[in-house]
């Protein structure tokens, strides 16, 4: 630290005194505002300033205030660098390897090759020859993963594909406090105020986290680079070794810093600029398939995508044996072909083991019982009867983009009828297209719907913080919870007008059937309002939500969903609501939804609601 800081105010004084012999100042400027030395630095227009870098530790910078002066970071790294090749140094270019020969090949080519021991022996571990894309999709227990998670994977030359798992994965993750529970991590991750770094480590262990323990499926692009490129995303990755990020999980989140390193790879790759507002990993990586970047996907299907697609090849009566052979019971082997047996066999091992990750039984216990299945399995001499898992009929690149807009008119008996326009930021309710998305959930933040009558009296409608639903259903082999989470304002009817609340409400319950044809649900559910509807105090309510879904193919949906809820403190003792509804996705990033609805509260209300929606 003591020497950087010492090059640092050498580099003043040899820009006070001197001129750079080899650039001049014309050439200064015109680099400074290249959008590559930009990127360098990962600078950002910035509001108080004309610019501000996403790292936040002063140590990476090179100039005092190079963190909001891209100008003066360059001249200060300049001036450093011909400073160390006059005193035939190379501790600075060895730190910033990116840096310095991207100046070199533009305006310093006497200064002589990069050499750097330590950074040579890192590329002979990695042995890089190609970068992939991981993608494992969205996880609805963590407030971080609810949208998905993306990770790079650095192939090794003749790597094949049973050796993936070996290679070196790259992760930006937050660094969360110890004792911070979900709430906390939560909330502190959408106001950025965790730390995220860059890390790398052996593929094997996500996968194991993804795959195994969360039971993620994972895909898997691809990327279209060349040996020069991927080298150009190397250096620059040593570069960002010890920088720190704010991390927020709605932008600046693993996806966005992601792409900010792969834009590294050539000076015309632009693939952060159209993130301002969000970065959802569904879109990240469909902004590197418009740039030419993506190959065709391999699909890695989950531990429980797995388990669940072999229990589908068994009969009831093969399925209780498995279960029963997993507990421990011998198999008798007379009741049953060789076919049979081994699919029991398999069943029970695959079972067992699913267990020991997702419950966290004690190896010592379950290591016998799996070590004795394999023996027994492997006296049974023929090939595996099942199918593997079926890939999903497109990728996650394919479906609709996040953000959406929509233009709505609204009939209703027993007000006036309105135009509406909404927004969500993000992402994807029950209703919208499947494609590219898990089924049976549904994560919609900051959702906002602004109405106006005939006489242009406008109503904010809506504004839901968050609407996020998980309704994985019960079978043979998962018994699961679903759940539901809202929050924020809408109106609801009264005897004169449609008033404001402000709500917080959740469930918890079961969901059946098959959530790419029939699909249904019901949950105990809770909630506390505030607001106009209830006279400015606080009503509590208990009761049931239930709904159920039919997908009649790709492009048409239509759900019919309501509540009953107990108002415990309240003149009127219940509200209630019933909503038919059919969506019929036009295109990728078009649909028309129609809706009917009945809603009761002080009073009753009737309405109907026409709405085109575009994501984007």
């Amino acid at each position: 630290m003591i020497m950087y800081k010492k090059l640092r105010l050498l580099s003043w004084f040899y820009l006070f005194f001197t001129s750079l012999s080899f650039a001049s100042d014309k050439q200064l400027a015109d680099l400074s505002e290249n959008i590559y030395w930009l990127q360098l630095g990962h600078y950002r227009p910035a509001l108080k300033t004309n610019w501000k870098s996403d790292i936040d530790n002063q140590d990476f910078f090179i100039a005092v205030n190079g963190k909001y002066d891209p100008s003066a970071e360059l001249k200060a790294t300049m001036a450093a660098f011909d400073i160390e090749v006059n005193k035939q140094d190379n501790t600075l270019s060895c730190k910033y390897p990116a840096r310095y020969l991207w100046l070199r090949e533009k305006v310093a080519n006497t200064w002589p090759d990069l050499n750097c021991l330590e950074i040579q022996k890192w590329k002979e571990t990695i042995n890089p020859a190609g970068i992939t894309l991981v993608f494992p999709t969205a996880f609805m227990n963590s407030p971080s993963s609810m949208f998905g998670h993306t990770l790079l994977r650095i192939d090794a030359k003749n790597q094949t594909q049973n050796q993936a798992l070996m290679a070196f994965a790259v992760n930006f993750a937050a660094q969360p406090d110890a004792d911070d529970n979900a709430a906390a991590y939560a909330v502190k991750g959408l106001i950025g105020q965790y730390p995220g770094r860059f890390s790398l480590m052996p593929y094997y262990r996500k996968v194991r986290e993804y795959n195994d323990l969360e039971s993620r499926d994972i895909w898997e692009y691809k990327l279209n680079l060349s040996a020069a490129e991927v080298e150009k995303i190397l250096h620059h990755l040593w570069e960002l070794q010890n920088a720190t990020f704010d991390y927020y999980f709605i932008d600046e989140n693993c996806s966005y810093q992601l792409l900010a390193l792969l834009q590294l790879a050539r000076e015309d790759l632009d693939l952060t600029s159209a993130f301002v507002f969000q970065a959802i990993p569904s879109d990240t990586v469909s902004v590197l398939g418009d740039s030419d970047l993506l190959s065709e996907p391999n699909y890695r299907p989950a531990f429980g995508t797995k388990l669940y697609a072999y229990s589908e090849q068994m009969n009831d009566v093969l399925l209780a044996e498995a279960r029963s052979v997993m507990s421990g019971v011998a198999l008798d082997k007379t009741k049953y072909t060789e076919q049979e047996q081994a699919a029991i066999l398999e069943m029970a091992y695959e079972w067992l083991n699913f267990e020991f990750y997702d419950q966290g039984v004690s190896r010592e216990l379950i290591a016998p019982r799996l070590t004795d299945l394999l023996i027994q399995r492997s006296k049974v001499k023929i090939k595996s009867p099942f199918l593997e898992a079926k890939s999903p009929s497109q990728s996650p690149d394919k479906g609709h983009a996040s953000s959406r807009f929509s233009v709505s008119y609204r009939y209703d008996q027993d007000y006036s009828d309105r135009y509406s326009l909404s927004y969500r930021l993000a992402y994807h309710d029950l209703l919208d297209a499947s494609a590219g998305f898990i089924p049976a959930a549904k994560i919609s933040f900051l959702d906002v719907e602004v109405s106006m009558d005939k006489n242009n009296a406008a109503l904010l409608e809506r504004f839901y913080f968050l609407d996020a639903m998980s309704l994985a259903p019960d079978n043979r082999i998962f018994d699961t919870w679903s759940w539901n989470l809202r929050m924020g304002y809408d109106r609801q009817p009264d005897i004169y007008k449609r008033a404001s609340r402000e709500f917080i409400q959740g469930g918890y319950g079961k969901s059946w059937g098959d959530p790419n044809v029939l699909h249904s649900y019901l949950l105990a559910s809770t909630e506390i309002n505030i607001g106009d509807i209830t006279g400015s105090g606080m009503e509590i309510a208990i009761g049931a939500e239930l709904g159920a879904f039919w997908e009649i193919n790709s492009s048409n949906k239509v759900a019919i969903a309501g509540n009953v809820m107990h108002l415990l403190n309240a003149d009127v003792s219940h509200h209630s609501t019933v909503d038919l509804s059919w969506n019929w996705a036009l295109s990728t990033n078009w649909a028309l939804r129609s809706q009917v609805g009945y809603h009761q509260w002080i009073t009753e209300e009737k309405s109907g609601k026409l709405t085109i929606y575009h994501y984007f």
